[in-house]
């Protein structure tokens, strides 16, 4: 990689749909915190507008369960970001992203590992793509390690959205992450969980490369 963002810039990470649901991705503007040969460091800030996908009654995919989630029809929905400000994390040549999540009042509540495809960039849409592989880490302040999401990963395989084949590969992604974390390597080991976004930074606007088919009303109240 010759090129980098800088600092301050506004861009779209991406989680591609796949399959049937392609056209259905989850685009999530955020700003550059760092970019260099490790990775990139971006910030979802809380109030962000988004585009995500959901079922066609709107509520979130995972409410059609393990299996059908994977498999029932899904229309995109123009929302905001409910939460606390996630600062992500995507290290050079990893399959999956690093996230840190603090809570109301500021306290550091831990990492959550995202395994995902490794990113691929469009540099002149300022856009960072990857895929979600289902499984996920969870990190607590004293390293304990959660798995999560394990029943996603088994109803995307009985729903034909990966392999077996990818399942496992995907399982030994989660086994060296937490190698990774035993080791305490970058970008645990960055103290990211000390940084604060600068208060000069706004809201990125909303997402304007696709058309969603449900407006939510969260974005007019």
């Amino acid at each position: 990689m010759t090129e980098f963002w800088a600092p301050g810039t506004t861009i779209e990470w991406v989680y591609e749909g796949t399959g049937r649901h392609a056209d259905k991705p989850n685009v999530r503007p955020m700003t550059v915190v760092r970019d260099d040969a490790d990775g990139l460091v971006a910030w979802l800030a809380p109030g962000t507008p988004l585009l995500k996908p959901v079922l066609v009654d709107g509520r979130e995919t995972r409410h059609a369960g393990p299996v059908a989630m994977f498999t029932e029809e899904r229309v995109l929905k123009l929302d905001v970001w409910h939460g606390t400000g996630i600062l992500k994390v995507s290290p050079s040549g990893k399959p999956w992203s690093v996230w840190y999540f603090w809570g109301e009042d500021g306290t550091f509540h831990g990492w959550y590992v995202n395994l995902e495809r490794e990113h691929v960039r469009d540099w002149a849409a300022r856009r960072t793509s990857t895929v979600d592989h289902a499984l996920d880490l969870w990190m607590k302040p004293d390293r304990t390690i959660e798995w999560k999401d394990e029943d996603e990963l088994e109803g995307a395989v009985t729903a034909g959205r990966f392999s077996e084949a990818d399942a496992e590969r995907i399982v030994g992604d989660a086994h060296a992450a937490i190698r990774d974390i035993e080791a305490w390597t970058s970008p645990f080991s960055d103290d990211w969980q000390f940084w604060t976004p600068p208060p000069t930074w706004r809201l990125p606007a909303a997402p304007t490369t696709h058309q969603p088919t449900l407006i939510a009303e969260e974005l007019h109240s």
